[in-house]
């Protein structure tokens, strides 16, 4: 939260409040300690004595078109280009010293809340002069809250539906426009919305000198790689053998949000820590030692 949702959605002060109060309950955070290299769960039950453990690390792995172009200056994911606005102070050099550069035109590929979070960020930096959504579906199948949308039209995103980015074309190893193709959508797919397919001979240039990445993202399989008895689907996301406290296929290790689910939202993340804790409770009471 503190790094994907923007501060005007979301306030920091909020999220460091309830941060404090973690803390004040007496519990402890070790921050830059990545589990499955510095410790895996198995070193942390076996060796360190810890009964049960809660995975809840999301899904932050990005996905990317594999377009040529992708590797020039000035494109981001928008997991990266979110975190360094909103986490690394980006927008507040000198004074933090991790700047992004003064892009004036940003094009935003995706449809879902975090291309519009995206969006609305890159049109309050200080030297935007232009943000464009291309999404590759119309506006009926657009996954993001209509709030959002909405919000994003009020404030002036350009939209650009029914297209769909087939390279990002540079110069000087920055970019400087991207090719898309116009999309017609046809029946419908597994997720149950129009299918978009490409017109042919229908490739157009849009310029920018910017493009965010937001196309989704998936899970980091270090956790379960690291440890034993963790079973994971074939994105990668944590199987539940008792969906109704959350429990993993190894006792005494807990799971919910992203790494579960794939992407989501807080709330339902949410829900999924509280019914765990219920779960981690009534085990750990029953725990024999």
């Amino acid at each position: 939260m503190f790094y994907g949702i923007p501060e005007f959605r979301l306030p920091k002060e909020i999220l460091e409040a309830e941060l404090d109060y973690l803390k004040r309950m007496g519990i402890e955070i070790k921050v830059n300690y990545v589990i499955g290299k510095i410790k895996t769960l198995d070193e942390l039950m076996n060796e360190d004595g810890f009964n049960a453990i809660f995975i809840g690390t999301g899904a932050g792995l990005p996905y990317f078109l594999g377009i040529p172009g992708e590797n020039l200056n000035g494109v981001y994911s928008a997991n990266e280009f979110l975190t360094r606005i909103n986490l690394m102070h980006a927008r507040e050099f000198p004074v933090f010293d991790t700047p992004i550069h003064n892009h004036k035109t940003f094009a935003v590929i995706g449809g879902g809340n975090t291309a519009l979070d995206a969006a609305r960020t890159a049109l309050r930096l200080p030297t935007t002069e232009k943000v464009m959504l291309v999404y590759r579906r119309s506006r009926e199948e657009l996954p993001a809250r209509l709030e959002e949308v909405k919000h994003a039209e009020a404030e002036g995103i350009e939209f650009h539906y029914l297209a769909s980015p087939t390279e990002i074309k540079g110069h000087n190893g920055w970019v400087s426009e991207i090719i898309c193709q116009k999309m017609e959508l046809v029946g419908t797919d597994t997720s149950g919305r129009k299918h978009p397919q490409p017109v042919i001979d229908s490739t157009f240039p849009l310029k920018t000198d910017a493009v965010i990445i937001a196309l989704g993202s998936g899970v980091n399989p270090l956790i379960a790689k690291s440890s034993s008895d963790l079973h994971t689907d074939s994105h990668g996301h944590i199987e539940l053998a008792d969906p109704d406290i959350n429990l993993t296929t190894r006792p005494g290790v807990f799971a919910g949000g992203d790494i579960v689910t794939g992407a989501a939202t807080v709330i339902s993340a949410m829900g999924a820590g509280k019914k765990a804790a219920e779960g981690i409770h009534k085990y750990v009471m029953n725990y024999e030692h």
